[in-house]
């Protein structure tokens, strides 16, 4: 036999140990139970936040700084608006300053309703709040619709980006916390008949800042966890 044929047959003989070997190399999958492990690994915002929805709480309750102090530490021009390094030394004082530039406030208050509009999905209501006379408006979203994106009470308790396992994890999360607000608080509220009421109000604010040097602060957006009528 040539030296050719046997590198030949040699070459065919390992090439079939090979393929018999190779198929003890895998692991059969059964595809629907590999779902089921998968779907049940898959992150859950309404089970994480249910689970945290006490510590929530009473975090956003331990960390509220009265609402009056906060607005009157911020001190606007006859604009309205105020510089970007004055705001910085407040939330320093008050709040806290997110990777993104955010500056978030849990806060507390009481005050007199001046107004409520539910003529849109996205309702307000305007509070004139014990202790500051000053130019900025005091705003409450009462929903039914709360603003799309909005991330204060999450950020405000602290509920760190590094738990998830990406950006759309951790809007999820916001996501959630307010749509228990919206249907374990707001969907209680009689708002049509509250004009004129004195209520307490504890939840988080957000004042955006990324690329801005001043700010304008003539209203103030709050997203309320609970309100209280007197």
């Amino acid at each position: 036999m040539s030296q050719r044929r046997t590198r030949i047959l040699i070459s065919i003989a390992a090439l079939i140990a090979a393929v018999l070997v190779i198929p003890t190399q895998f692991t059969v999958v059964d595809m629907a139970e590999q779902d089921e492990i998968e779907e049940s690994e898959a992150f859950n915002a309404e089970t994480y936040v249910a689970e945290k929805w006490e510590a929530i709480e009473s975090t956003l309750e331990d960390r509220s700084v009265d609402l009056a102090t906060v607005l009157n530490a911020i001190q606007v021009d006859d604009n309205s608006s105020v510089a970007k390094d004055d705001l910085i030394a407040v939330t320093n004082e008050y709040g806290l300053i997110t990777p993104g530039e955010a500056h978030v406030y849990a806060i507390t208050g009481m005050g007199t309703v001046a107004s409520v509009d539910t003529t849109s999905s996205r309702g307000t209501l305007v509070l004139t709040v014990d202790g500051y006379d000053g130019p900025i408006q005091l705003n409450l979203e009462i929903g039914p619709r709360l603003p799309s994106g909005d991330t204060s009470i999450r950020d405000a308790v602290g509920i760190d980006f590094n738990e998830f396992t990406d950006q759309t994890e951790y809007g999820q999360v916001s996501s959630e916390i307010n749509g228990r607000v919206r249907d374990e608080v707001l969907a209680l509220l009689d708002f049509d008949s509250m004009e004129g009421s004195r209520i307490t109000v504890t939840g988080a604010m957000t004042i955006r800042t990324f690329n801005l040097l001043q700010i304008d602060l003539s209203e103030i957006n709050v997203i309320p966890f609970s309100i209280e009528t007197a």
